[in-house]
């Protein structure tokens, strides 16, 4: 498992600077160039995320003026479970965290840092320490910890996963929480989407850097469904201070906030349509429409606000339907020939069998596909990208979650107040 940091040169290194400092953060706002390029001050007239709780599963959210009052009590997988996971010893944490619901400080809280969604809150699942890195099955169970504990968001700006991580990705569609996962840096030795933002139902997010084209940075692949700003992005850090990174990590989570103001402007929409809705409105980068280093586009949080977006109203498997485990082998298209001798005839007879079976069935797959295609209505209107989602997205109404604590299965867990 390796944490995002992405490009670690001098001019994307943690800027140990205090908030003392009144010049340095009087220049933190000037640095966050991402906010213009995203006409954050715009989107926020409309939205500012109140009422989105979004999880940050990362290295623990530190005390921060920038973010003070948006931060809840999360969970701790180091030191045996105990802490809330308000501590980081690596500041990567509390940078996705800033990017999201920083609201800056100061008069009108014009110095500092700024978040994508200032009024949204931070639920901290703290499973990583600099270097020293937690187990896959944390990852799985701070997921499901943080459904269990509200989040309707989990931003995962890490390289994890596995088949418990994989399983509760599904748990986590079902329930309705969106997941955005970094898609990997190539200065990490990334060569693909790698997991979680491999995964079905994680929403695999790229970078591009100022100029809004793709970062070099950033890995590619078909698995790619955003892209965002990850080139220099200045965010909170640990000991009152500030950090300027450049990865997917900072791009993914400020999706994540983008997530966090579409959510809250319409509060009634599904974790489907919150994302059809981004995706839909995202600019067209590359090559015309989806395409692996852009994926549907560059997220336009003014327009996925405020844009005129067909309905969800027919998913198709076409976009969603990657899996990140082999296939099962296909079985025999007839059956195996006997060893017997004088056994051709019986051959014969089998394969005839299959084939006439094989018709028949067919002949019954397109009866269906005719009847349902005359009376069903298009999946969206022209020139809109198809909706995402493979057979069952949008989940159907169901019971959410249980309130009680998930079903553990990791030592330390479930994480001990404190």
């Amino acid at each position: 498992m390796r944490l995002r940091h992405g490009l670690l040169s001098a001019s994307a290194a943690v800027l140990v600077v205090l908030a003392a400092d009144p010049a340095y953060a009087d220049s933190v706002r000037d640095k966050q160039w991402h906010l213009g390029f995203l006409r954050i001050a715009e989107a926020q007239k409309i939205s500012q995320g109140a009422g989105i709780t979004v999880a940050v599963i990362d290295s623990g959210v530190a005390d921060h003026q920038d973010l003070a009052g948006n931060v809840l009590d999360g969970a701790d997988a180091i030191a045996g479970g105990a802490g809330n996971g308000r501590g980081d010893d690596d500041g990567h944490g509390t940078g996705m965290a800033g990017l999201i619901a920083a609201h800056g400080h100061g008069s009108g809280g014009r110095d500092g840092a700024l978040g994508i969604a200032p009024q949204a809150k931070i639920l901290p699942l703290r499973i990583t320490i600099g270097k020293v890195q937690g187990l896959d099955k944390p990852m799985a169970e701070a997921i499901r910890w943080s459904m269990q504990h509200g989040a309707k968001i989990i931003n995962i700006s890490q390289d994890i996963g596995d088949i418990e991580t994989l399983r509760v990705m599904t748990e986590a569609q079902k329930a309705g929480v969106l997941i955005f996962a970094a898609a990997g840096n190539t200065d990490a030795s990334d060569t693909a989407v790698s997991a979680p933002a491999g995964f079905p139902w994680a929403v695999a997010v790229a970078g591009v850097g100022r100029d809004g084209l793709h970062a070099p940075t950033s890995v590619t692949g078909p698995e790619v469904e955003l892209a965002a700003p990850a080139v220099d992005i200045t965010s909170t850090s640990k000991g009152s201070a500030w950090r300027t990174g450049t990865g997917t990590s900072d791009s993914t989570a400020i999706a994540s906030g983008v997530a966090a103001l579409v959510w809250s402007r319409y509060p009634t929409l599904t974790a489907a349509e919150v994302l059809h809705r981004m995706e839909a409105t995202a600019v067209d980068k590359g090559a015309p429409g989806r395409d692996p280093e852009y994926g549907f586009g560059v997220i336009d949080p003014v327009a996925a606000l405020t844009a005129d977006v067909p309905p969800l109203v027919s998913p198709t498997p076409s976009l969603r339907s990657r899996s990140p485990l082999p296939s099962p082998a296909s079985p025999p298209a007839v059956a195996e020939q006997s060893t017997s001798d004088g056994g051709g005839g019986s051959d014969v007879v089998l394969v005839a069998a299959s084939v006439a079976a094989g018709l028949v069935v067919l002949l019954v797959v397109v009866a269906v596909l005719v009847r349902r295609s005359r009376r069903q209505p298009p999946p969206g209107s022209p020139g809109w990208p198809q909706p995402p989602g493979p057979p069952g997205w949008p989940p159907p109404p169901g019971p959410q979650p249980p309130s009680g604590p998930p079903e553990w299965r990791s030592p330390g867990w479930p994480p001990a107040s404190g």
